[in-house]
């Protein structure tokens, strides 16, 4: 059965401790999707100029993060490798003419089992990953998610894990800033979900100009391009798109997710879940 695409904000990795409005969601998602082959994610804290695949049969939990609580350094996400999806990950990457090289060497890293830890709480679903392309062009992202969409029928879901805004500069770590919400980030958030409901594509790859206070959500970009990606996946399927509303932690980070294809029934939480904001935990994101 073709699984969904996604594009999930991870927002700091303390979302692993503390779920927020989001995580209860995904937990939903999850139980509701048909159960995929294995899961292949794409996250900006792997990055690299030639695209590498994780290809071992066991991976490590990555903690990639420093000043956290001591309870995150001990959480393991102990789901398996599948060097077979890894291959044939490889394989239609190179069918699209885009060369792959296996890893079998690296661990995956928060932006792909923090998110996971809600979306497949028991960890018994194959997970892989892709490196995210080192290259700041929205239109590179949504190539590469096309190249991978062929997956989507093999049984792989595939997640771009991210961050809808994503400004480290103007974090509210205190307890004082727990109810702040600065306006900019739901604005942007909002912005994006219209284009994607309209389907317009030529105004999200030109979102640095036409999107409200996109450089203020955005410094840079490679948390916000893994949603090209999972929009590049979802190919027809993308006007069948549904909002996950996740809130804004410390203050700027939407945590807003969006699920391409996949059974309407159940899994749509987005039309009662409430824009509100997540209590501001304890250290910052990464």
């Amino acid at each position: 059965m073709r699984q969904a695409s996604l594009f999930i904000s991870h927002g700091s990795p303390t979302f692993a401790l503390e779920p927020g409005l989001l995580g209860p969601q995904l937990s939903n998602l999850g139980y509701h999707l048909p159960r995929p082959r294995a899961v292949l994610v794409v996250s900006p804290h792997w990055m690299s100029r030639q695209l590498e695949i994780l290809a071992a049969p066991a991976l490590d939990t990555v903690h990639d993060f420093g000043g956290f609580p001591a309870a995150l350094y001990r959480l393991s996400y102990a789901a398996p490798g599948a060097p077979d999806i890894a291959v044939a990950t490889r394989q239609v990457l190179a069918r699209a003419g885009l060369d792959a090289v296996l890893n079998m060497e690296r661990g995956r890293d928060h932006g792909a089992w923090v998110p996971l830890m809600h979306l497949y709480p028991e960890a018994d679903i194959p997970v892989i990953q892709l490196s995210q392309p080192a290259t700041p062009s929205p239109l590179a992202l949504f190539e590469l998610g096309q190249a991978l969409a062929p997956l989507r029928d093999q049984g792989v879901m595939i997640i771009g894990s991210g961050s809808l805004t994503h400004n480290l500069y103007e974090l509210r770590r205190d307890e004082a800033a727990q109810d702040a919400d600065e306006g900019y980030a739901r604005h942007f958030a909002d912005w994006v979900w219209t284009q994607i409901e309209q389907d317009r594509l030529d105004a999200l790859f030109d979102y640095r100009r036409q999107a409200p206070a996109a450089l203020r959500a955005h410094p840079t970009d490679e948390h916000f391009l893994p949603l090209f990606l999972a929009l590049g996946a979802a190919q027809g399927e993308r006007r069948q798109a549904r909002r996950l509303r996740g809130g804004t932690t410390y203050g700027v980070l939407s945590m807003d997710s969006f699920v391409f294809g996949g059974p309407s029934s159940g899994a749509d939480t987005s039309t009662t879940a409430t824009e509100a904001l997540s209590a501001t935990p304890s250290g910052a994101p990464q």
